[in-house]
């Protein structure tokens, strides 16, 4: 048995792994690396990737209302497909929080486009997109990346939270969508002008367009 550092003998490691895994893994509010894992419960990293690979097999064989995936580079509880509705019934209760098309139209842009810049943005979806990226900045889905080097226009990419929730391991996961997006530079000169600079933190106001209402 594993020791700390006081000489006394860790109750931590002396726990069965899966059900400690199962523990840890119920409290987490993002996905838990495989290193983090085995840190906090003194196990070497592949005894914790095995185990955790187990339980994911065992969850599908039994045909559980959840599985465990790995996601965004970590390891998490979700809900089986089949069952997201009951799930979603119970939580929203009857309310809307799914993104808007503006949000999902944008979300995309950049999500295939990334890095890219507001404007560009707003070239290929032909409308101006300030209040649908500041939401989805609040909402953690998107995030700065640097400046253009030609023009100092800040960049966006997606986060690791957009990754959790599209459920992908990796961008290189994203649907074969990108070659159905028009080609920003071909239309930028011609939406560029009259397209208002984007500060993320001026105060919202309200969008005149009314296809991109950020309210989900």
């Amino acid at each position: 048995m594993k020791t700390d550092d006081d000489g006394h003998g860790s109750p931590v490691a002396g726990l069965d792994l899966r059900p400690a895994l199962e523990a840890v893994l119920m409290v987490v509010d993002e996905p838990a690396t495989e290193e983090h894992l085995a840190k906090v419960l003194q196990r070497p990293r592949r005894a914790v990737a095995d185990a955790l690979r187990e339980l994911a097999d065992e969850y599908t064989v039994q045909r559980r209302g959840f599985d465990l995936r790995l996601v965004a580079g970590g390891w998490r509880f979700y809900t089986r497909p089949e069952y997201a509705e009951a799930v979603e019934g119970f939580v929203l209760d009857g309310q809307h929080a799914r993104l808007t098309q503006a949000a999902l139209e944008t979300l995309a842009v950049v999500a295939y486009r990334q890095p890219v810049s507001r404007s560009r943005v707003s070239a290929v979806r032909g409308v101006n997109c300030d209040g649908v990226m500041r939401t989805l900045l609040q909402r953690g889905l998107v995030e700065e990346a640097g400046a253009e080097p030609e023009t100092g226009a800040i960049l966006y990419r997606t986060t690791n939270y957009f990754l959790e929730r599209m459920g992908l391991r990796g961008l290189d996961e994203l649907p074969e969508l990108a070659p159905f997006l028009p080609e920003a530079d071909a239309i930028e000169a011609e939406t560029l002008e009259g397209v208002p600079s984007f500060d993320p933190d001026a105060p919202d106001t309200p969008d005149t367009h009314a296809d991109d209402k950020t309210d989900f």
